[in-house]
């Protein structure tokens, strides 16, 4: 599947590991609705980029604000793709100091970072059901981004591991879902990356947390994660499987 002439949401496309995502598409010719509720950033990022992006302002567990950002690919083009990369980290011991983690904090994330996701699949996988497929037989292709979390959950992680092996659990199962339809489905586990949450932190903090990565000892760079995305588009074979983007790190409990 190629990007260019064609729609791919963005989910959480304004910035971080979307942001780098939009930016790519765009550079392989590719139009993006970029859908997320972050209004400024996503007028800053359409400035950028011209007229191959727009921006929708989208919380993805909203069902009609989920319709209306599908309408408007469909509306664009040809949507081909979906690439999921809105989601929450909110940490939370199960017991913390004041007593258990509120359910209405674990529901939050649950709710984001996986019921999210699920719905805007369904949204999308619809409308690219529809299109004509291409000579391998595709009509769409759609990335997830879990987190290494799924795998190596820290302390105070448990809301954000469950939603996150959620995506994981589910990947499979989407992926011979719709693979009558032609339409692929792959997720990304990324580990540490140097999103805007960790661009806040001082230099040596940073430095700090990518040694912790065997090699390369380094936080991962959202352009990174991008490359991945546009390696999966390109490999037709690629479909049902999570991959770990991580240097080879695997999580201490805190």
């Amino acid at each position: 599947m190629q990007f260019k002439d064609q729609v791919t949401i963005v989910t959480g496309g304004a910035s971080g590991l979307g942001g780098a995502t939009t930016r790519a598409i765009v550079k392989a010719g590719g139009k993006v609705i970029i859908a997320d509720v972050n209004q400024e950033m996503g007028d800053k990022l359409v400035a950028e980029l011209g007229s191959q992006t727009q921006f929708i302002k989208c919380d993805v567990t909203n069902e009609e604000q989920a319709v209306a950002c599908v309408k408007a690919a469909t509306d664009a083009g040809t949507l081909v793709g979906l690439v999921n990369c809105a989601g929450v980290g909110t940490p939370g011991k199960t017991v913390g100091r004041d007593g258990p983690l509120p359910l209405a904090d674990f529901t939050r994330v649950v709710g984001i970072n996986l019921i999210g996701t699920f719905n805007m699949i369904r949204l999308a996988a619809a409308a690219m059901a529809a299109n004509e497929p291409n000579a391998e037989g595709e009509r769409g292709v759609i990335i997830n981004t879990a987190s290494v979390a799924a795998y190596d959950g820290q302390i105070g992680q448990a809301a954000y591991a469950a939603s996150k092996g959620g995506i994981v659990g589910m990947t499979l199962p989407i992926a011979r879902d719709l693979a009558r339809e032609g339409i692929r489905v792959v997720t990304i586990a990324p580990g540490l990356f140097l999103t805007p949450l960790l661009q806040g932190l001082p230099q040596a903090a940073q430095d700090s947390l990518g040694k912790q990565v065997p090699f390369p000892p380094r936080l991962g760079r959202p352009p990174e994660y991008a490359m991945l995305v546009e390696q999966i588009f390109a490999n037709t074979m690629l479909n049902g499987e999570t991959i770990r983007l991580d240097g080879a790190i695997r999580m201490a409990p805190k």
